[in-house]
């Protein structure tokens, strides 16, 4: 069913994979597995998989946008699942306490209805007490039966902490949010209010994810005024050098290579109530491809380059 066409990167810390799905070589997506140095693999695992070929949205900073070719179905995500899954553990039984499968290489997992089956499935397939699904959405406009429904299986199968959500925000100016992500999205105030209702005791707060970029602001003040730090939690990341970042010359606010320049902003957060996490991954990553810009893209330059 699932045929890796490329691979990429490194046993330890990162690897890229580019496969067919349905026979069709216009129609790649891509999985990743990672490790998150020092940790080791045995006590976090983390898989990365895509939900859609290519993503309508096309976003300023991402390179899976604007050649979208439809959704996948549930047995197809799972198959990219299972294929990173019984390379290591044949038999099904993940013993690993922290197990981490995030919805967001390629497509945003709100456009696919399929995911909630997915995650319905993923406690019956395999044998693994350290599952933790991790959703990163938009919030596109018109996507309340998703998070609805996604609400009912965090209550279902992933309480006490078994479950994340992730908003990606961005900058606090919507005007300026709608060019980085030009569809029609949720309002902060709707998803603070839906925020509100999916944390209960024990789950684990709701991330907005700020990747800064200079010229798109982000006011601590803002965000305080739409969100409950007692409900969500502050992630600020670097800009990745994609290559449609670099097309639009997207600068990060974060340094990389220099932590410190994002001592203000997380002071300001947390000065205002908030847990605050400071995601800079491992530089070489970027290398790899494993925290940016999608190889599927590549792979079709490539081919038309070689035409």
């Amino acid at each position: 069913m699932i045929e890796v066409l490329e691979e990429y990167g490194r046993e330890d810390l990162a690897k890229v994979y580019v496969a067919s799905i349905r026979n069709n070589k216009e129609q790649l997506v891509e999985f990743v597995e990672s490790v998150q140095p020092p940790i080791p693999r045995d006590k976090k695992w983390v898989l990365i998989v895509s939900t859609l070929f290519g993503c309508p949205v096309d976003c300023k900073m991402c390179d899976a946008g604007g050649d979208y070719k439809g959704k996948l179905t549930a047995d197809e995500i799972l198959a990219e699942i299972d294929f990173l899954v019984r390379k290591r553990f044949p038999d099904g039984k993940i013993p690993i306490p922290k197990f981490k499968i995030q919805f967001a290489r390629m497509g945003d997992p709100a456009l696919n209805q399929d995911v909630l089956t997915v995650l319905e499935k993923l406690p019956i397939i395999y044998d693994a007490p350290g599952l933790l699904p991790s959703i990163s959405t938009i919030a596109p406009k018109n996507s309340e039966e998703f998070f609805e429904k996604l609400l009912d299986i965090k209550n279902r199968f992933y309480k006490n902490g078994k479950f994340q959500l992730q908003f990606s925000m961005h900058t606090t100016d919507e005007k300026k949010r709608d060019e980085l992500i030009p569809v029609s999205k949720m309002s902060f105030q709707e998803i603070a209010d839906f925020g509100e209702r999916f944390v209960f005791d024990g789950d684990q707060k709701v991330t907005l994810n700020f990747a800064m970029s200079k010229g798109y602001p982000v006011d601590v003040n803002i965000v305080r005024k739409y969100f409950d730090p007692s409900i969500f939690i502050i992630k600020l990341t670097p800009i990745n050098p994609t290559e449609q970042a670099m097309c639009n010359e997207l600068i990060s606010e974060i340094d990389a290579y220099n932590p410190i320049s994002a001592d203000k902003i997380v002071k300001d957060f947390k000065d205002q109530g908030y847990e605050v996490i400071l995601s800079i991954g491992q530089v070489e990553e970027n290398k790899i491809g494993s925290n940016c810009g999608q190889y599927v893209s590549r792979i079709k330059k490539s081919r038309l380059l070689n035409q």
